[in-house]
């Protein structure tokens, strides 16, 4: 049995080798495209937190008056 196995072993080490590696290489650029969306979804969320706080700060600029004069504009 031990021979029968040594003599496969012997013969398809390539294979096997080729197979592991061709699995880590996906398991490894499944990894950096995960990585690789998370920066730009934390990019996207860098900007628009950027814009809410250049709106805020122009609201907040506004005298309480005006705010109500520009915010009715909006209410329905």
């Amino acid at each position: 049995m031990t021979a029968i196995i040594a003599s496969f072993l012997a013969t398809a080490w390539p294979y096997l080798l080729t197979g592991i590696a061709g699995f880590i290489l996906l398991l490894h650029q499944r990894r950096a495209g995960a990585k690789a969306e998370r920066a730009k979804q934390a990019e996207r969320e860098a900007k628009a937190r950027d814009i809410a706080d250049k709106i805020d700060g122009d609201v907040g600029a506004l005298s309480p008056a005006d705010a109500r004069k520009e915010l009715g504009k909006w209410s329905r």
